[in-house]
């Protein structure tokens, strides 16, 4: 299977907190859910811990690579720009991943947040879903139980799910 392409400072087991989720589903496409991913003004529609998504100069609601938005999540405002976007195409999986950050100084969050979709064999595809935190936000963050971050990108990662089934419907 495909794996989570990481920026220098980014990797891993590195940064302050990380985070893994993976769904596999079946009856699905990788056509069928891309959309739901890379129109972020969808996100709100089937996770509710993102709102407020916006685009700066004029670009949305398809991410891009370069492109800069804004959305709000985990009680953080986030600023962001897309590093990666490839969409998928046939045998080769789509990816998107951005940067984002919160804060100043010691409040500062900063975090690379990336998505890989793929299909498998027998319908089924794939969503993997990894992000890597740094600063003191992350910290507090990896010491939270249960963990919030891991519970709310599986949140993120079912309402995606669902939303391509319906759309699909």
């Amino acid at each position: 299977m495909n794996a989570i392409q990481w920026p220098e400072g980014y990797l891993p087991g590195f940064t302050e907190n990380f985070s893994s989720n993976e769904v596999i589903a079946a009856d699905l496409q990788v056509a069928d859910v891309w959309p739901q991913l890379s129109q972020a003004t969808l996100w709100p529609s089937y996770y509710p811990n993102s709102a407020n998504v916006r685009f700066y100069d004029g670009k949305g609601p398809e991410l891009e690579e370069g492109v800069r938005f804004y959305f709000e999540t985990f009680g953080f405002p986030v600023e962001a720009e897309v590093v990666e976007y490839v969409p998928p195409t046939k045998g080769k999986p789509g990816r998107v991943a951005w940067h984002g950050w919160a804060g100043e100084g010691e409040t500062r969050l900063d975090v690379h947040h990336a998505w890989l979709i793929e299909e498998l064999a027998g319908g089924r595809v794939r969503v993997l879903t990894q992000e890597t935190q740094k600063g003191k936000p992350a910290e507090d963050l990896a010491k939270t139980k249960p963990n919030p971050m891991i519970n709310g990108h599986q949140d993120w990662l079912d309402g995606l799910i669902a939303a391509a089934r319906t759309a699909t419907r």
